[in-house]
């Protein structure tokens, strides 16, 4: 961050030297980098861009390829490797002291982006933005700490604002769209979101988006529709990072009771990422939920758990694997950790009662059924578990033949790189 302020203040003062040394000194600095890209993204743009106002067509590409290892396809990036590739000079982000100053802000506010953080953040972030009104960056993180905080008006306020010309356009239109279905406007969403795969129908952060939104509207047939094209798009030859697309395409055909569909993308999608939590324990417990491949889809889960083994979705679905196969002193260990995890998630608490109930801690059993009907259950669920308070777990409403899989959050759109330390 220093080195950034000082390369940046070099440019205003029309020190190139300093400027060159302060900013390839922050642009090396990969490990300094790591916990606040934002700012080193920056400050790779503004080497780039010094390099290029300077006659030096190729370190201004090498410092883009810095960048690009850091964080590939960031598309304001690829829009400078574009400019600089074209012979042109582009102008820097940083040209006065107002600029100056608010870059220093934003440098701040971002390093201080984390869980729980977000009004001072948003103090540092909205003096920058009343220093420097068109800065693109600064209004999209302004926009993604008020969806944060469940401020969607605002959050849409500020994606609209970004500049037509920014190359943070496109990114804030699709944030902008997913900040629409947040906030329950549903079909302006989906009626934002396909006319952006319209005016664009290769960029695949589209497709994303738009597939999120069907997901949370559990319009499942339109879904799988979409992740066809998107899968199109992708062509023959997929890369690591659309292992997202597979496995969504996987989910929408897996709610369609398509298994023979669903199961080639979960498993495309292994092979692209192989070590993918999320992947491994939908497919997983997909396999035990359907008595198939029964210790293949345990090791799965197990594996996902050992990568994120604070996630207690995760840990949920392992507990309800051993529960389904009869594993009930083993579902209790795993689902009272998933509990404590999660403490008031109805699904969990659901979970960990049926288990009780079958190792004889009945009143245990219980008192977890009431914590999941005070849990804000889905409205379906309601009548089962009150039928277990008060007759106990029967063949009736045990509900192992028909186990509640945690849908996994829907995959985000790539986004522009936020100094989130969580």
């Amino acid at each position: 961050v220093q080195n950034y302020r000082a390369g940046s203040s070099g440019i205003v003062t029309g020190n190139v030297a300093a400027a060159r040394r302060h900013l390839n000194a922050a642009v090396r600095d990969k490990d300094g980098g790591a916990p606040a890209p934002d700012t080193f993204m920056r400050a790779v743009m503004a080497l780039a861009r010094l390099e290029a106002s300077q006659g030096n067509k190729q370190k201004a590409l090498d410092a883009i390829s810095v960048g690009d290892n850091m964080l590939p396809n960031y598309a304001p990036l690829n829009a400078l490797r574009q400019s600089i590739e074209k012979g042109e000079k582009p102008e820097q982000q940083v040209r006065n002291a107002a600029q100056g100053a608010a870059a220093v802000l934003f440098s701040i506010g971002s390093a201080l982006n984390r869980d729980g953080a977000e009004d001072i953040v948003s103090l540092y972030l909205q003096t920058a933005n009343t220093l420097d009104p068109n800065s693109a960056d600064t209004l999209v993180l302004l926009g993604g700490i008020a969806e944060k905080q469940e401020q969607t008006d605002r959050a849409i306020e500020f994606y609209r604002r970004v500049p037509e010309n920014s190359p943070m356009r496109r990114i804030s239109e699709l944030q902008l769209g997913l900040a629409l279905a947040q906030g329950g406007k549903t079909d302006e969403a989906r009626k934002h979101l396909k006319a952006l795969i319209v005016s664009d129908p290769k960029d695949v952060r589209s497709y994303l988006a738009y597939g999120s939104v069907l997901s949370d509207a559990k319009d499942y047939a339109e879904m799988a529709a979409n992740y066809d094209k998107a899968v199109e798009v992708i062509g023959p030859l997929p890369r690591r990072a659309d292992w997202t697309v597979f496995f969504q395409r996987g989910i929408a055909y897996e709610r369609l009771k398509k298994w023979d569909q669903a199961e080639p993308n979960f498993r495309k999608a292994l092979d692209l990422n192989p070590d993918q939590p999320q992947v491994l324990n939908y497919l997983g417990y997909s396999w035990i939920d359907m008595n198939r491949n029964l210790d293949e889809g345990l090791t799965m889960i197990k594996k996902a758990v050992d990568l994120r083994p604070d996630d207690g979705y995760i840990i949920d679905s392992l507990g309800w694997a051993y529960y389904r196969l009869n594993r009930y002193d083993d579902a209790v260990a795993e689902l009272e950790k998933a509990a404590e995890i999660k403490a008031g998630d109805a699904t969990i608490n659901d979970h960990l009662g049926d288990a009780y109930w079958h190792v004889g801690r009945k009143l245990e059993a219980v008192y977890q059924w009431n914590r999941a009907l005070s849990s804000e259950p889905e409205e379906t669920e309601i009548p089962r578990i009150k039928d277990k308070i008060a007759n106990g777990l029967t063949t009736d409403n045990d509900d192992a033949k028909a186990a509640d899989k945690k849908q996994p959050d829907p995959v985000p759109v790539t986004p522009p790189p936020a100094d989130k330390k969580s």
